[in-house]
Parts: C-alpha cells; sequence; structure tokens
C-alpha cells in the first residue's frame, strides 16, 4: 500500500490504487467486463493528457532509481506482461507508457508467431532468453500466454499438451518472482464494435496499412472460442505472486494511465532509495574543484 501523504502519491482523482480496483478475483467473468469503464477513475478524458505526462514523470524517476541500483549490485527487475487481442492498445502502452522512462533500463520483446529454431525448443525457451536483466524493465508483448491462447484456439497441438502449461507457467513466474522479479500481468479487452473501428480506421490510412493484418478479420470470428481461452488463463494463471489485471481499453487514455500506475505502484513495493557513493563525496569535490 502507498502511504497517505508520501510525496507523489496516488493522485486524487483515482478512488483506489488501480492494483486493487482492476485485479483479477476468483468468479469473475470475461463475458461480463465492460470495455467501457473506467474502473477506480474519478476524472475525465479531459484530465488524461496532464495528468499521464506527470505520472510519466514519476514512473521515469522509479525506473531510474530501480536501474540504479543495479549497478550497486541489486539483482532486482520488473516484467510487464500485456495480453490481448489485436488494437487493445499493447503497442500505445509501449509508446505512451513504458516510452516515458529510459531505453536504458527498458529491454521490449514482442511474440509472434514461432520461429522455427523456437518451435524446435520448449515454448518457455524463447520467453527465458527475453527475460529483462537486474535492474530494467522488461516488456512483453504477447508472450507466453499465447500458448494457452492461440494454441488452444486454433487447435495447433492437442489438449494433452496445452492444459498441463497452465500449471507449468505458474511454476515458471513463480521461479521468476523468487529470482527478484516482480510481474505486472495485464490482459487487455477491447469490444469487438470497437475493434472493428479500429481496424476500419487502419484502411483509411496509408500510414497505418503495416498494422493491419487481413488475418485479424479471422480471429474476429473466433472470439468465443477465444473468450473461452481468456476465461481458463485467468482462472488457471492469477496467483497471489503473479496475479492478472483486466483492464478495459475501448477507452485509450484510461488504459494507459491505469497501466502507467500498476507500474509505479509495483516500483514504490519494491522501496528503493538512491544508492549510495563508493567514494568521499567532499573528497571529488576537493579534486574537482583544483583540477
Amino acid at each position: 500500500m502507498i502511504e497517505a501523504g508520501e510525496p507523489n502519491d496516488l493522485p486524487s482523482l483515482w478512488s483506489h490504487e488501480p492494483h486493487a480496483e482492476l485485479m483479477f478475483q476468483p468468479g469473475d467473468k470475461v463475458a461480463d467486463i465492460d470495455t467501457e469503464a473506467t474502473p477506480g477513475f474519478r476524472g475525465t478524458k479531459s484530465d488524461a493528457p496532464t495528468l499521464q505526462a506527470e505520472r510519466n514523470v514519476r514512473f521515469a524517476e522509479l525506473q531510474e532509481k530501480l536501474y540504479a541500483n543495479s549497478r550497486s549490485g541489486d539483482t532486482r527487475s520488473v516484467l510487464l506482461v500485456l495480453q490481448g487481442m489485436d488494437t487493445a492498445g499493447k503497442g500505445g502502452i509501449v509508446k505512451h507508457v513504458v516510452g516515458g522512462g529510459n531505453p536504458q533500463g527498458i529491454q521490449y520483446r514482442s511474440f509472434g508467431k514461432p520461429t522455427a529454431e523456437e518451435l524446435a525448443h520448449h515454448y518457455l525457451w524463447r520467453i527465458r532468453k527475453a527475460l529483462p536483466a537486474a535492474g530494467h524493465i522488461g516488456v512483453f508483448d504477447r508472450s507466453h500466454y499465447e500458448d494457452v491462447l492461440i494454441v488452444r484456439v486454433h487447435n495447433l497441438v492437442p489438449p494433452d499438451v496445452w492444459q498441463p502449461r497452465y500449471d507449468e507457467i505458474n511454476a515458471f513466474e513463480r521461479e521468476l518472482v523468487n529470482q527478484g522479479t516482480s510481474i505486472v500481468k495485464v490482459a487487455m479487452f477491447v469490444s469487438l464494435d470497437e475493434q472493428k473501428r479500429r481496424l476500419a480506421a487502419r484502411l483509411e490510412r496509408p500510414d497505418k496499412y503495416w498494422k493491419y493484418n487481413p488475418a485479424d478479420i479471422d480471429e474476429r470470428l473466433k472470439w468465443p472460442a477465444y473468450q473461452e481461452a481468456y476465461q481458463a488463463m485467468l482462472d488457471r494463471t492469477s496467483t497471489a505472486y503473479a496475479p492478472w489485471h483486466i483492464v478495459p481499453c475501448n477507452r485509450k487514455w484510461y488504459s494507459r494511465l491505469a497501466i502507467t500506475e500498476l507500474l509505479i505502484e509495483t516500483l514504490k513495493r519494491l522501496n528503493m532509495s538512491w544508492p549510495p557513493p563508493d567514494f568521499d563525496v567532499a573528497a571529488e569535490k576537493k579534486r574537482l574543484a583544483s583540477a
């Protein structure tokens, strides 16, 4: 919890910490998600630009502190997992939220269709290779959860192969947490109507053609199967040490603010201070003055 009165505390426009407001709870249903909602936020879209800029500064300060401590031997890191259908806004989070930090301490990886080399290994092989180094914030645009989502929906492997993966993923994430990685898992949901609007907008702009994939229409038709797959993913892999957070994404300004706060909360819980110097400050001031 963030202590009341602490500098850079949770902005008053939030009624509760997004971590508590958005955390998946047993019994929550994907079918019931209101993708237009702004859970816990008292403000409006007009408040978003100023608040986003302010909170990006706070995020950058904490991110720098994480990186600075790694230079003094701190091995902790943060992993942000963004999982959602196309047009949910994962790229916008990378650009407008994570992009507010120092790229020197960010490791970004997008997971698409596995390569031949990746398919020759265990499905977590490519994930382990992309984990953030000490002091870094890793960002997964899609993730190891593709292996219980798209793999399941498209019947790429039989059920007796993907079913055990829920427990394997839980054990994998427990291992990461035990090694000092804080995991922030965000399931991003956009309505089919909003997705259709965003896809149509891409077709009206030549500078957005590169983002359009004809296969997205085929994926839309599989939404009932994806809904079942997402429900199983949330039910089976939201744990005390790596819980899922459900973020409604029809309003991009809200999802960006919410995920910014999730990252800030996570970094604050690391209870970091600036690392002390390993040199005599007074002596160095004298040396510099006479140099």
